[in-house]
């Protein structure tokens, strides 16, 4: 009945999504498994995509030729650039989406894609022989070989919903929960553990009254995610809305306390630290009197409305009638009330850096199985899940990321070396080189890696060789002109900024704060006429690159200081046990994790540099 796969993807979330796209376009041929064609790239929780440092692996998915950008730019509603008055480190894109077109393109580019395959069924277990997958096992019983499998489970493994004293079985609010895979990876030798994440209610927009409210606007002149002209930024937008709790709304939800599952100890599972229910809030942070609620459209022509910052799994009744204690929720209608649902993952300390897990070779895990929370980590995690299963199929070299490559390099190394005990999200501060890993350089960092592997297409890396040399090129250009005081004084005076004496390069000019590229048009015609031959992106590259060159070298000379010891790779059968002179602790932590490389073993927790140090010695003999 089926042909033998090269890759099956279980789950058709955004990690799955990605790695079945990522996998066929590279000559795998695929099979995506989900238990309902409808919900493909269903975006479960909140309709937006990017924020800080989210945003950033974006614009990394879509330089390396994935298509999490190119999907949230056909869907979008509104565009911001979080974080402007922010040094460029921390800009990052975000979209608000229309919830039904995200997933409808999503489904459209799979099925468009040559080499996708789609089957509707539960997969209840995997096939494994002499310590290899060798397929998957149906709910119905049937089993499909395949060379590797990729498991993105998402909230799905034996997930439970939470509504008050209420629980039942499910992955999402009307889909069953998934059963099997856990317990097979369990008797396997994998360890499990337990997580909840929560969504709040969604509400019908006819029933708010937005006079009560802040009105959140897009930005003037929006962008977009996707480096490709595929894709083009909106023309008009639609606006969010902000209002706050108060200290009736906080009372009403106290009510319920005894009888919330997070309080009474039905739920288990740990949920995410910086992004808690609202009983969690109230209940840590007693001492605010009002707490944020952004009131989000679900897309251009639906009502609903996804009320963020109201996350709960407070009863039913408590919910609805502490909602419309918030400003402009007086008269609000609920359409289904906010739940949190507990769900297996298994510590990502038992994966490789590929994402292969350490047990069962060609069997990759990716997105919240390995522990994380959020679209953008999901589906980074797929991508990179995708090209390693097709490049071990296809007998070449991994594909790994290091932590000055990229923020999703940053987001496994965390995984796997450090592990997570809550639900992981990426945040700017988690990358010591943050300034290199910008968001408008993605396509600069990456784009040549992802045309090597066979992902990034041939009209994409021309586009960004050709944005690297007019970027080099404007650069070497703004250090040769120069300029006089006599045709740019009075103009310097228009702006603030102090006169000069005697001629400048514009090079010069450029690195004072008060002086962009928009700022040096006004100081002179022929400046004008000559910077506007180039683009909006090049222009943006080029001023970045000027204004913050020392730190950029800084943060360089820091990573080729480092790269010895990431480029210092360890055998995989390194025995560590045997080595007496390392700690007890340091000996249990390296064994676990089995690090790749010297620098990865750096960064584990319990290996101290006496450990470090000894390591060293024993692996240069």
């Amino acid at each position: 009945m089926f042909p033998k796969y090269d890759v099956i993807v279980v789950g058709a979330g955004h990690a799955g999504c990605e790695a079945a796209h990522a996998a066929a376009q590279m000559g795998s041929k695929v099979l995506l498994c989900t238990m309902n064609m409808n919900t493909i790239a269903q975006m479960s929780c909140n309709p937006a995509m990017g924020g800080v440092a989210k945003g950033q692996i974006v614009r990394e998915i879509d330089a390396l030729g994935g298509m999490s950008g190119i999907i949230s730019d056909k869907s979008m509603i509104q565009f911001r650039m979080l974080n402007r008055s922010k040094g460029p480190a921390m800009w990052s894109p975000r979209t608000q989406n229309d919830r039904m077109r995200f997933a409808e393109e999503w489904r459209l580019a799979l099925e468009q894609t040559p080499n996708v395959d789609f089957w509707q069924e539960m997969i209840t277990g995997i096939l494994v022989k002499d310590g290899r997958v060798r397929g998957v096992r149906t709910g119905i019983g049937i089993e499909i070989e395949s060379e590797s499998v990729v498991l993105t489970n998402g909230t799905f493994l034996n997930g439970i919903i939470h509504i008050g004293e209420k629980q039942f079985g499910g992955g999402r609010t009307g889909e069953s929960a998934a059963k099997g895979i856990t317990e097979q990876l369990v008797s396997l030798g994998f360890e499990a553990g337990r997580m909840k994440t929560g969504t709040p209610p969604r509400v019908d927009g006819r029933s708010l009254d937005y006079s009560k409210m802040e009105e959140q606007f897009g930005d003037e002149q929006p962008e977009k995610f996707s480096y490709l002209d595929e894709t083009k930024p909106l023309e008009t937008q639609k606006s969010c809305w902000i209002t706050y709790t108060n200290k009736e709304v906080h009372s009403t939800l106290e009510t319920g306390f005894d009888r919330s599952p997070m309080f009474n100890g039905r739920i288990q599972g740990l949920g995410p630290r910086y992004c808690p229910s609202i009983e969690d809030k109230i209940n840590r942070f007693a001492e605010r009197e009002r707490h944020q609620i952004f009131v989000e459209p679900e897309g251009w022509n639906t009502v609903e409305i996804y009320v963020n910052g109201f996350s709960t799994s407070l009863p039913e009744d408590v919910q609805y009638k502490a909602l419309r204690q918030i400003p402009g929720f007086e008269q609000a209608k609920m359409f289904r009330p906010g739940y949190a649902i507990e769900y297996d993952f298994f510590p990502p300390t038992q994966l490789k850096l590929t994402l292969e897990t350490q047990q069962i070779e060609n069997l990759f895990f990716a997105g919240q199985i390995n522990g994380t929370t959020g679209y953008e980590e999901a589906a980074s995690q797929g991508l990179i899940a995708g090209i390693n299963a097709s490049l071990k199929v296809q007998e070449k070299d991994p594909f790994i990321l290091k932590r000055s490559d990229a923020y999703i390099g940053v987001l496994i190394d965390d995984l796997i070396t450090k592990g997570t005990e809550e639900p992981y999200r990426m945040f700017t501060s988690r990358a010591e080189f943050r300034l290199l890993l910008r968001q408008d350089n993605a396509d600069l960092r990456l784009t040549e890696l992802g045309h090597k592997i066979g992902l990034a297409t041939e009209s994409r890396l021309q586009k960004t060789l050709e944005k690297k040399s007019e970027t080099h090129k404007l650069i070497n250009d703004l250090r040769q002109k120069r300029i006089s005081p006599e045709q740019i004084n009075a103009g310097l005076d228009q702006i603030g900024t102090a006169q000069i004496a005697e001629k400048i390069s514009l090079e010069k000019l450029l690195k004072r704060p008060q002086i962009g590229m928009e700022e040096l048009k006004t100081l002179d015609s022929e400046i004008k006429t000559y910077l506007e031959k180039y683009s909006k992106e090049v222009l943006e590259q080029a001023e970045v690159q000027i204004k913050y060159d020392s730190y950029i070298d800084k943060e360089q000379q820091m990573v080729e200081k480092l790269s010895n010891m990431e480029n210092f790779r360890i055998p995989q059968q390194f025995d560590y046990l045997n080595i007496t002179a390392l700690s007890a602790e340091g000996r249990q932590k390296l064994n676990k994790i089995k690090p790749e490389t010297l620098g990865q073993a750096s960064r584990i927790s319990g290996v101290s540099p006496a450990d470090l140090s000894i390591l060293t010695v024993y692996l240069g003999r």
